[in-house]
This record gives C-alpha cells, sequence and structure tokens, in this order.
C-alpha cells in the first residue's frame, strides 16, 4: 500500500498539506508557506495562500523554480513573502527536502511573549525546548539568516526527523528531510504546546 506521499506529486502534496494545516489549526488567514525540494526544482506556495485564497489553492498555483536560478525564483510575482527564509535555509543545509512556516493555534501564545516551549510530551522530546531567533525585520534576509543561525546547532534533528525555529510575534518555522514529516512534526510541537498550557487547568 502506498503513502500518501507515494501517490502525488510534490504540487499535489504541498496543496494538500496546505488544506490540511488549515483544517486542523495549524495555520491560519493570516499567513504561512509551505514548500518542498526535490533535486534542483523548488516548489513553493504562492504569497498570500492564506489571505487571498484561504488556503484553497490548487497545484497551478504553486510556484517552481531552479536552484541554480533563486534570483528568477525571487522575481516571480507569486512568491512568498517568508520565501527568503526557505530559500536560506536550502542553501545552507542542503540536506532539506521542506520547510514549513506556520501560525499553529497553540504555539500563537507563546510566540505572542517570545516565550519558549519546553517539550512536554514524549513526542516533542526530540526537539528539545523551542527557541527565538533574534529580532529581525519579518520577511528580510536578515531575518532568514538569523533563522538559519538557530538551525546550524540543530542539523542532527533535521537529519533524523526535524529542527524548528520561532520566531518572535509572529509563528515558528520547520525544516525537514520531507514534507509529511516536516508536516507530523508541526502538529506534535502544537499538541505540545497545548499540554504546556493545559498544565493550569490542573494546578
Amino acid at each position: 500500500m502506498k503513502s500518501i506521499a507515494e501517490r502525488m506529486t510534490i504540487s499535489q502534496l504541498i496543496v494538500y498539506v496546505s488544506k490540511f494545516m488549515f483544517e486542523n489549526d495549524l495555520t491560519d488567514i493570516a499567513g504561512g508557506n509551505i514548500s518542498a525540494r526535490d533535486g534542483d526544482v523548488l516548489y513553493m506556495t504562492p504569497t498570500l495562500a492564506g489571505n487571498q485564497w484561504h488556503w484553497i489553492i490548487d497545484t497551478g498555483d504553486i510556484v517552481e523554480g531552479s536552484v541554480a536560478k533563486i534570483d528568477d525564483l525571487k522575481q516571480h510575482p507569486r512568491f512568498t513573502r517568508e520565501g527568503l527564509s526557505h530559500l536560506a535555509i536550502y542553501k545552507a543545509f542542503p540536506f532539506v527536502g521542506a520547510v514549513i512556516h506556520a501560525h499553529p493555534k497553540y504555539i500563537n501564545p507563546f510566540v505572542a511573549q517570545s516565550k519558549p516551549i519546553p517539550p512536554m510530551l514524549s513526542a516533542s522530546k526530540s526537539f528539545g525546548e523551542l527557541q527565538y531567533h533574534a529580532e529581525a525585520e519579518q520577511y528580510s534576509q536578515d531575518q532568514a539568516d538569523k533563522i538559519v543561525d538557530m538551525l546550524r546547532s540543530q542539523e542532527d534533528r533535521m537529519k533524523k526527523k526535524a529542527a524548528a525555529v520561532l520566531m518572535p510575534r509572529h509563528g515558528i518555522i520547520v525544516a525537514s528531510a520531507n514534507l509529511m514529516t516536516a508536516l507530523d512534526c508541526v502538529q506534535r510541537m502544537n499538541t505540545n504546546a497545548f499540554t504546556v498550557l493545559a498544565q493550569k487547568w490542573l494546578e
């Protein structure tokens, strides 16, 4: 029996992941973006996929470009606003095959106050305590560079599963070897964040 990833093209898989994330409160209308790499080709959700289309996108909306022609990709009219961070991660870590930026429901309260998220569940222990990149202008190359700096000490996590960086007052960005693992980890991190918040109810 083939897995979901084996039954779909990368563009189809990105469409599936987009829908799954929105329907499961892993991102919102305000933003988020998804990308995946297959050899020399990068695939990315279009800019404003949440704001303009409420994540109802199809394969024809996916932005495609060559890794060898990143400047052309940057000039694409639908290049996602967080695209510089995605490109910086792929350049710094060639083994990374997928990047997800999201605004998960239960992670949002933490990023609103720039509070780290400790691992509470066995399913989230491998990610360690989620931390923030240094202050930077949103959507900038400086932000992209600071995200990469935070990921450098997490290469083993990215190779084994995934690694994440929290973005002050914004969201989370996750890098992994493949898109389905990245999605799995975003949900685990969101569930862990809910668990941290829910501890207050048990006190």
